[in-house]
């Protein structure tokens, strides 16, 4: 894992996550979620893109109130834009290194590939 720093020299693969990341609101603040904080960190392979987010889901605080919705609204908008889309394996950890959203394609398939055969 690469800790998230605005500042920090990016190789071309993890920019392009991060513009794409730059897209996806915090409901909580209304700012984008890298301005917020709550990108704590990234890995970014050919096939596979994990973020670690910056919360603990199993914390009390974060189990009522506004959190755990502004959480599966970022978890979901992070799924949308880049699991089949960019890649093939998409995992979100909170800060505790707990899975938090997960999306594999195990059967290999792509979107564009309509005719169903294997890729």
């Amino acid at each position: 894992m690469k800790v998230y720093s605005p500042d920090r020299e990016w190789p071309e693969p993890y920019r392009a996550v991060i513009e794409e990341l730059k897209k996806i609101t915090d409901p909580v603040t209304g700012g984008d979620i890298l301005d917020s904080g709550v990108v704590a960190g990234l890995e970014v392979t050919d096939d596979t893109l994990k973020i670690w987010l910056r919360f603990e889901s199993h914390a009390e605080y974060n189990i009522i109130g506004e959190s755990p919705i502004a959480y599966s609204k970022i978890i979901g908008d992070i799924m949308e834009r880049f699991a089949l889309v960019k890649f093939d394996n998409v995992y979100v950890y909170d800060l505790g290194n707990n899975v938090v959203g997960k999306f594999e394609n195990r059967k290999g398939y792509r979107p564009e590939d309509i005719s169903g055969e294997r890729v």
